[in-house]
């Protein structure tokens, strides 16, 4: 007998706990068009790139660099002036290279891997690295901030270069062929 009047007690508890509920979901699901998700993936990746150039900035002027940036959002410095020939599309461009982090980490470096080539203008090396390179003459040592849509991206490149980095590239640019 005063173990069923316990449950009945519990039950009459529980239900009147549970009943109070105004039934409305906690988070209601929107319906929203394509337009209005094509919207707010915008909005989000606006927001995005904001924050990564204001880690750039950052760094930039915590270093004390002096970098020219152009309408893509590269960023560059002059180390070292060159005398050779202008980099144009079609050339094969060789050249020495470190690849930082912004943190400062090392990740690539030619000491370890040799001088890096590509022919210009057929892909193959990160966009950004590829639009400094024209903006270069034999000779010349550069350091460039790439942006991570003007590197790897969102995958990053599997191996050391992780999604989203922004990259330091040190790079001497020692023939054209």
């Amino acid at each position: 007998m005063k173990f069923s009047l316990l449950l009945v007690i519990f039950v009459v508890f529980a239900v009147g706990v549970f009943s109070c509920g105004d039934n409305k979901p906690v988070n209601p699901v929107q319906n929203l068009s394509q337009v209005q998700v094509t919207e707010k993936l915008l909005l989000a990746n606006k927001a995005a790139l904001n924050v990564e150039d204001q880690q750039i900035e950052k760094l930039i002027a915590s270093r004390g660099w002096e970098m020219m940036k152009t309408g893509t959002g590269l960023r560059y410095q002059v180390l070292e002036k060159g005398k050779g020939f202008q980099a144009v599309t079609g050339k094969i461009a060789r050249f020495e290279y470190e690849v930082d982090l912004l943190s400062g980490e090392i990740i690539y470096t030619y000491d370890k891997t040799g001088p890096k080539e590509f022919r210009i203008g057929s892909g193959g090396v990160e966009s950004g690295l590829e639009e400094g390179i024209l903006l270069l003459k034999t000779g010349d040592k550069v350091r460039f901030i790439i942006p991570s849509y003007l590197a790897h991206g969102l995958a990053g490149d599997q191996d050391k270069i992780p999604p989203k980095a922004t990259l330091v590239y040190t790079v001497k640019l020692i023939d054209l062929k």
